[in-house]
């Protein structure tokens, strides 16, 4: 074990010191620091060395490129997502719902990701989009899809010398959007369910369709299989496709990560968002 402790001052020095000794880099903190907790008045503990990111300015921010493109900075805290409406609505609603404000005022979306927790907040919907995630090392970038970076529960292709930089999501249509989360309680709650869903619907016909559900395995679920019984279809087609669809979708399921109730919560709100839209809902947030 190690106590050593790195504060570098820009993201060329934290990366070089990133290769070299593998540091931990911390910002908020709210779920590392928990990990590592020993006990009440008792330090914490890591595997490795730490290094506090917090100040690094190239890793903050939120910003809109020519092209569309959203890019959140891997130290944005969910509150600073949350309240800027340049953000997708899916990201933007489940930042809202992160945990009390405390929290949200710490919690970066980098943590959140890097935490690939199954119940963890924002990589729901950024799955949902096909967010991006550009890894930085003293040797250059990479990107992949978020979908791809968290191949499992607290498992992730994060190299030792890399750090996450910034997500990217490009613009996404849609004219029909719900996301829903179902937690113990009203403040700090951990997500037992969470489901968000997309649509895309032109002259009648569903153009695209998304849905993706937090807390229901090892990581998020999304079949892009499934997804293709409606992209195509008629919104007149749609009730005779929602029996297809939701069991289609119930087959994704973690049957150890989603009991009965779940399940059934998940065919409800999907079966409710497709009767909506057959039944002519007018564009925007379905609730």
């Amino acid at each position: 074990m190690s106590a050593s402790c790195y504060i570098p001052e820009n993201l060329t020095e934290a990366l070089e010191i990133r290769k070299k000794v593998h540091a931990i880099p911390l910002a908020g903190g709210t779920d590392l620091m928990v990990q590592a907790k020993r006990g009440i008045g008792i330090n914490p503990v890591f595997p490795a060395p730490i290094m506090i990111i917090t100040n690094l300015e190239e890793l903050k921010g939120i910003r809109v490129e020519e092209d569309g493109t959203l890019v959140i900075g891997a130290l944005t805290t969910s509150a600073e997502i949350a309240s800027d409406e340049r953000v997708f609505y899916h990201i933007r609603k489940a930042a809202s719902l992160m945990g009390a404000v405390s929290l949200r005022n710490s919690a970066t979306i980098g943590g959140n990701i890097a935490n690939a927790s199954p119940k963890g907040d924002l990589p729901q919907p950024l799955i949902l989009l096909d967010a991006e995630v550009v890894l930085s090392s003293i040797d250059g970038e990479r990107s992949m899809k978020v979908d791809d970076f968290i191949t499992g529960a607290k498992k992730t292709a994060l190299k030792d010398d890399e750090i996450i930089k910034e997500i990217r999501v490009r613009p996404v249509k849609a004219t029909h959007l719900f996301y829903h989360k179902i937690g113990t309680r009203r403040a700090n709650a951990i997500s037992k369910l969470s489901l968000s869903i997309l649509a895309d619907v032109e002259d009648g016909i569903v153009k695209d369709f998304r849905a993706s559900s937090g807390a229901a395995g090892n990581k998020v679920k999304r079949d892009r299989n499934v997804e293709m019984i409606l992209i195509g279809k008629h919104i007149e087609e749609l009730p005779s496709l929602v029996e297809e669809f939701t069991s289609a979708w119930d087959g994704i399921l973690s049957p150890h990560a989603m009991p009965k109730y779940r399940r059934e919560s998940t065919r409800r709100m999907l079966s409710y968002f497709l009767e909506r839209i057959a039944a002519g809902a007018e564009p925007g947030i379905i609730e």
